[in-house]
């Protein structure tokens, strides 16, 4: 039996990370940095995503932010239109880096991005940590009803999180999402209103991971001693009951 996998549940799809590359029939890389359509991110991030800030050894993928001359990059990968599911479990484990700036993220996209546009389309935030609140974690929900912003949100204090791996999930039924950090509940989103607005997770959601630096969430202070830093992934996993 997989680790974290209950008797009454079925693996679905997984990233494992066992390779020398990508599989690429699994993800793809976003590039750049946001613009014309975005630019930084939607939220003034200043690295720019690149394929060649990762890398797979020994079972793990490395995302690595780095700084070089005067230019800040990093890799964010996403599972749009290759892997996308409606209710279940999912689960990563990774190792967080550390220091003023860093800002690691495993979350989720509506699948009706392209149509909608954000945040009609919805936004489950799994995992994110930002390294100028050392020991804090953080789940969130971004939806129409709250023009984007995070009032759907909890900030969890965990001693020595970033000390070695640690595991971030999301249990999601029509119900409910719970959100767990290694099996032990974080918070959980159950609205009594069931709008688009208010509930948009009713459809396919894709996955995303990356290592993004500084920005409206990260903190406009960037200690540039710190790089490079990496963010480690040891496996995603997606669960059905």
């Amino acid at each position: 039996m997989l680790f974290g996998c209950t008797a009454q549940e079925r693996l679905v799809w997984s990233a494992e990370f066992d390779g020398e590359t990508l599989n690429k029939a699994n993800w793809n890389f976003e590039l750049g940095d946001g613009c014309p359509n975005l630019c930084g991110w939607g939220n003034n991030e200043p690295q720019l995503y690149t394929e060649t800030n990762h890398v797979l050894k020994d079972g793990f993928l490395y995302i690595t932010a780095k700084k070089e001359d005067s230019i800040i990059t990093s890799t964010r990968i996403t599972t749009k239109d290759k892997f996308e599911f409606q209710y279940g479990r999912v689960v990563a484990r990774v190792k967080l880096p550390t220091g003023t700036g860093v800002w690691p993220a495993f979350w989720m996209l509506g699948s009706n991005i392209s149509e909608v546009g954000w945040p009609l389309s919805g936004e489950i935030d799994i995992l994110e940590y930002v390294g100028r609140e050392p020991g804090m974690v953080f789940n969130a929900l971004h939806t129409q009803d709250s023009h984007g912003n995070t009032i759907n949100t909890k900030k969890t204090k965990i001693e020595d999180i970033e000390e070695g791996f640690h595991s971030y999930s999301a249990d999601w039924s029509p119900e409910k999402i719970d959100f767990f950090v290694d099996g032990k509940l974080m918070y959980t989103f159950a609205p009594k209103e069931r709008t688009k607005e208010v509930w948009p997770f009713d459809q396919p959601f894709y996955l995303i991971l990356n290592l993004a630096v500084g920005g409206n969430f990260g903190g406009p202070e960037i200690d540039e001693k710190i790089f490079p830093q990496e963010f480690i992934i040891d496996y995603v996993r997606v669960y059905e009951n």
